[in-house]
């Protein structure tokens, strides 16, 4: 388990300064734009084609191709996954950019969307229930035919992606999103603000670099394989491999990500709300997946491979150990980060996003939907690498009629507490959803596959729990003495609150040790596996070094 322990750790440090620089982009948008309607109708825009990219490209297509693409490789070695992987990405490139034609002809100007209504106003009625306003509407609508195009570029990448995980390379698809972050940064920070005179203007430059950053995480990908010994080329004859992938994947189109149709719901609500409700809730969201991009999808990535391998050579034992493994190290992280997302969710905020066009009254509302999304952040950690576990026994049914509850529910409580609850009741809803997808999957599974049980893992949830309830007793505390610190200070421009750097800088690191030494010494399943690792770490270290004095 040290091996996998490894590659987990690459790809949560790479995604960790991934998410810091995705933070650097959400701050700097929310600086220059601030909760206003640019924003609001940037970041919903901005959820189309994401929506479209988790199902399509990184949810239902990679969760049947990985199983596929290990038995090739398994019989043919990487000639046979090599020619499976141009098969595939033939087919994606022609249906993507199909959709992507489309979407931008229903919402251009002169489209059926935009003119049947006639003389700019919003298409019909079911458009006027979400958007209030026509001029609401036409900016969504126009952004969004900038930033389709996005899909087709990142969905070509999840299958390079896929594929490099396969062959053991966890590096390059760790580094994607870095480069889409990097290039809307430069953008926006470059271009936009030097070349742009208006801010809508500068949004537009913020839409380019988004798509520039897009075909940066195609190629990088493309290139590597390349080097592997890919040769691209066309390839749409008929293939009973393609055609099974198809079959596991019509279904789990809807299915593998419920959880981010039930996210792109819940904006579109936000975004009929009074301005800056879309904004909050989309960067509150963010903030959220923070510790679920770090460790829980970096575990699910390293993790997934093994099982499915497990389950193409029906060694059930195995693949229950190895999904238990993976549980536990998502508990372990992801209960504690929900409690200090939770307990600290005010000082957070404001740290991060209180600064230029940002106003104190939308660092409060996000703040409280920060702390409503971290309730639900274990759940959707668990529910990441359950469904993953059904793709794995090629079992797409399941996820799908799971997901067809899950979403009713969450479309329901949705519209009832949006009228009484507003922003926070889209956020509510969306987390008892994926609570009721996480208990209807875990019983649908364990009736399939006994061996799956999660039955010895609740020692080790027990632990967990004592060591976050300690940790978060502590930093709540603490929080509540240093708050009433109302001395400000000036830092390269920007005004920051001295509590609220102690509750960053002092009370984060001070709950990590506190959670740390309190699991180490309840003796938490896997420390071990930790131990170890760090053991190999320290000899190669050691190793260098004297290598280097030589």
């Amino acid at each position: 388990m040290s091996k996998h322990l490894k590659n987990i750790g690459v790809v949560s440090l790479l995604t960790v300064f991934s998410r810091v620089t995705g933070l650097i982009r959400d701050q700097l948008t929310a600086a220059i734009f601030g909760a206003g309607g640019l924003n609001d109708a940037f970041f919903t825009a901005f959820s189309l084609p994401n929506l479209f990219r988790r199902l399509l490209g990184e949810g239902a297509l990679t969760a049947a191709f990985v199983p596929l693409l290990q038995q090739e490789l398994h019989e043919k070695g990487s000639a046979g996954a090599f020619a499976l992987l141009s098969k595939v990405v033939s087919r994606l490139a022609v249906v993507t950019f199909s959709l992507v034609a489309l979407a931008m002809f229903l919402l251009s100007r002169a489209g059926p969307l935009r003119g049947w209504a006639g003389h700019g106003e919003a298409a019909g009625p079911v458009l006027r229930f979400f958007f209030e306003t026509h001029d609401k509407w036409d900016l969504l609508a126009d952004l969004t035919v900038i930033l389709f195009p996005y899909l087709a570029l990142v969905c070509v990448a999840a299958a390079f992606n896929a594929t490099l995980n396969v062959l053991g390379h966890f590096l390059e698809p760790a580094l994607s999103p870095i480069w889409l972050n990097l290039v809307m940064i430069g953008s926006l920070a470059g271009a936009g603000l030097h070349f742009a005179s208006t801010p809508l203007g500068q949004l537009h430059w913020l839409c380019a670099g988004v798509l520039l950053g897009g075909f940066f995480q195609m190629a990088v990908p493309a290139v590597v394989l390349v080097r592997m010994g890919w040769r691209p080329r066309l390839d749409l004859a008929p293939s009973p491999q393609v055609s099974e992938i198809l079959r596991l994947m019509a279904p789990g189109l809807f299915g593998t990500g419920i959880y981010q149709v039930n996210i792109v719901v819940s904006r579109l609500l936000a975004f009929s709300l009074p301005v800056s409700a879309a904004t909050t809730l989309f960067l509150a969201n963010r903030l959220m997946e923070l510790p679920i991009g770090v460790f829980a999808i970096a575990v699910s990535t390293v993790v997934y491979p093994l099982i499915a391998q497990h389950a193409v050579g029906r060694k059930f034992a195995e693949m229950a150990a190895d999904y238990r493994k993976g549980m536990r190290l998502i508990l372990v992280i992801n209960v504690p980060a929900a409690v200090g997302l939770a307990v600290l969710s005010q000082p957070i905020v404001r740290l991060l996003y209180r600064h230029g066009n940002f106003t104190p009254e939308a660092a409060h509302d996000m703040s409280l939907l920060l702390t409503l999304f971290a309730v639900g952040m274990p759940f959707f950690s668990v529910v990441n690498l359950t469904v993953r576990a059904f793709y794995a026994l090629k079992d797409t049914a399941t996820p799908v009629r799971v997901a067809t509850v899950d979403f009713v529910a969450n479309v329901v409580l949705s519209l009832l507490l949006r009228k009484w609850l507003g922003a926070p009741g889209l956020v509510l809803a969306s987390t008892t959803a994926i609570l009721i997808q996480m208990i209807l999957l875990q019983r649908a599974l364990l009736r399939r596959l006994p061996e799956m049980t999660l039955a010895p893992l609740v020692p080790s949830l027990a632990k967990v729990l004592a060591g976050a309830t300690a940790m978060g007793a502590l930093v709540w505390a603490c929080w509540q003495f240093v708050r009433g610190q109302d001395a400000v200070i000036h830092l390269l421009g920007v005004q920051l609150h001295v509590a609220d750097l102690y509750a960053v800088f002092l009370l984060i690191p001070l709950g990590v040790l506190v959670y740390g030494v309190t699991l180490w010494f309840l003796k938490i399943e896997g420390r071990d596996d930790l131990a170890a690792l760090a053991r190999r770490l320290r000899t190669r270290l050691v190793g260098r070094k004297e290598e280097a004095g030589r």
